[in-house]
């Protein structure tokens, strides 16, 4: 695939695709929007939803960037990566250059600026999760099946070395990669059975199994009510991908969508089946029989006690340390958290690599390159995909505000949140699809193009929306953290507004932003030329679609 004797040189300005820029910049913002509350809250509290003391337009706020914002951004920035990709290996194909060292290059800078952001501004960074899912894709794309199981095997045996269990996880996240890459790449086929993929053949048998076992659950006692619910919703999801698979994987070109809508929905499904069986099925304390029972279930009351107090306790140190501590000592607790957070990105990538394969294909098809053309695509995108995912939401919403007495998710967090997570990608794509058809209108929404600069230097400005951030919230700056959701939103205009500002001034005299010049330097292994020549001839919204 690499031919040394060409090299791959960074992207001209002309040839830019300007609708990519302006919806990176568009998803900037909504980074921002939801990245602003946790520098006024602890990282560790992530995932917990509105805090309860919300109250007036502090709560409206929280309840508008929960619903419309938070999962969207990262999801189109996913996308965006994805697309990225797609643009780099699409021009290596055309030129006949290398491709593949160039690539890995930028990975590893990616991974080093992701660290970086991570131990000394801010602990909710997410570069180093698209840098391990690159890799990730890297192997879903090319990884051949004998590496793929000997990496597997070593990880497994790695595993029982001690204090080196994080190896498994690791081992099951190659597993999960290597049977995308056989559903991407493979062409094995079945003589009978309507010649399905194999996949598709092991696919649908599990599932059917699955269905038939979990039916057979509710007619075996003391089954636990996850089992009898799980098993067969396992089942339904792998009988429904396997049929699919049949019908589809005939469509090669259209398999890295299929695929990554598969896996992102086969994920957030399950979590939203269990969610609902906490919430709807009515919860009954498990009865000891035996001494031996009893005390097993005094053993479990009292793990999920000693969790919940680590967890209030983590939560406490955070806020203590983000609020009043110095530099040094911020620095040195995301450096001691930086471990495991780098360990949890592999199971982070198994839903990063769905949006990845959707996002490559949108470039692949010549969607994006050609997006005048594929307007009416686009506007059905918006059409359905913002009021459903939206919509999914805010169901989830009304879930959560609406508790069953005595069910075991009374107050339906779960399955609120595996509603809102599967809504993510309709309202992503919708997103996407909305501001791509403003800025081919010909009424004054075409205005988004402003956004074109802010998003070209996205890497400098995410970075830099931190740097400020935390210099202004945090303790060892100017003190403000834990203001309010009102002036919170004041903070983000401000930003935004000096950084779309300074976007269009710095590319008005220069080819990059400073991180961009640098992972360009790195990923081409040159110097690439930084400053215009002639302003005036060369304005910072100088990018053709």
């Amino acid at each position: 695939m690499d031919k040394p004797a060409v090299s791959l040189t960074p992207v001209a300005n002309n040839e830019r695709i300007q609708s990519l820029d302006v919806v990176r910049g568009f998803a900037l913002i909504g980074i921002l929007l939801m990245n602003v509350e946790f520098f006024n809250r602890a990282i560790s509290d992530l995932g917990s939803g509105i805090p309860a003391t919300a109250t007036g337009a502090n709560l409206w706020i929280s309840y508008f960037v929960q619903y419309f914002v938070t999962g969207k951004f990262w999801t189109i920035f996913s996308l965006l990566f994805g697309m990225g990709f797609a643009i780099m290996l699409t021009r290596a194909e055309r030129a006949e250059r290398g491709f593949l060292v160039p690539y890995m290059r930028r990975i590893a800078a990616l991974a080093v600026f992701g660290a970086l952001h991570h131990i000394f501004l801010y602990g909710g960074d997410i570069l180093v999760s698209y840098a391990v899912s690159a890799a990730a894709l890297l192997i879903v794309l090319y990884g051949r099946t004998k590496w793929i199981l000997l990496a597997i095997a070593l990880c497994i045996g790695g595993g029982f070395i001690p204090n080196m269990k994080w190896l498994f996880g690791m081992a099951g996240g190659l597993a999960f990669f290597g049977l995308a890459a056989w559903w991407l790449r493979g062409e094995q086929r079945m003589k009978r059975f309507g010649k399905p993929t194999v996949l598709a053949f092991i696919m649908m048998i599990i599932g059917a199994l699955g269905l038939v076992g979990g039916v057979a659950t509710w007619f075996i006692p003391n089954v636990p009510m996850e089992g009898r619910v799980m098993i067969p919703a396992m089942g339904f999801a792998l009988f429904t991908l396997g049929y699919l698979t049949k019908r589809t994987h005939a469509d090669k070109a259209a398999r890295p969508w299929h695929l990554g809508v598969g896996i992102y929905c086969f994920s957030f499904f399950l979590m939203t089946v269990a969610g609902a069986s906490q919430y709807y099925i009515p919860h009954k304390p498990p009865v000891a029989t035996t001494t031996e029972e009893a005390k097993k279930l005094r053993e479990q009351d009292a793990e999920r006690a000693k969790m919940r107090q680590e967890r209030k306790d983590l939560i406490a140190k955070e806020t203590a340390i983000l609020s009043k501590g110095s530099y040094l000592d911020v620095v040195r607790f995301r450096a001691e958290r930086f471990p495991e957070h780098a360990a949890n990105e592999v199971g982070f990538a198994t839903i990063l690599i769905g949006m990845f394969l959707i996002g490559s294909w949108f470039v692949r098809a010549g969607i994006m390159e050609r997006a005048r053309d594929h307007l009416p695509l686009f506007r059905k995108l918006a059409m359905y995909g913002i009021p459903i995912g939206v919509g999914m939401g805010l169901v989830g919403s009304m879930i959560a505000l609406h508790p069953i007495p005595g069910s075991r998710g009374a107050d339906g967090f779960q399955f609120a949140q595996g509603l809102l997570m599967l809504g993510n990608l309709p309202a992503s794509l919708g997103y996407v699809s909305l501001v791509i058809l403003m800025l081919y209108s010909a009424s004054p929404l075409n205005k988004v193009s402003v956004l074109a600069p802010f998003g070209r230097m996205a890497l400098t400005n995410y970075i830099t929306q931190s740097l400020i951030a935390s210099t202004f919230f945090f303790g060892y700056g100017f003190g403000n953290f834990g203001v309010s959701r009102v002036d919170q939103m004041l903070f983000v205009a401000v930003v935004v507004v000096f950084q779309i500002a300074f976007s269009h001034f710095w590319l008005s005299r220069f080819r990059y932003g400073p991180l961009e010049w640098l992972w360009r330097a790195v990923t081409y292994w040159t110097i690439p030329p930084m400053r215009i020549k002639n302003p005036a001839v060369a304005p910072a919204a100088a990018t053709a679609a």
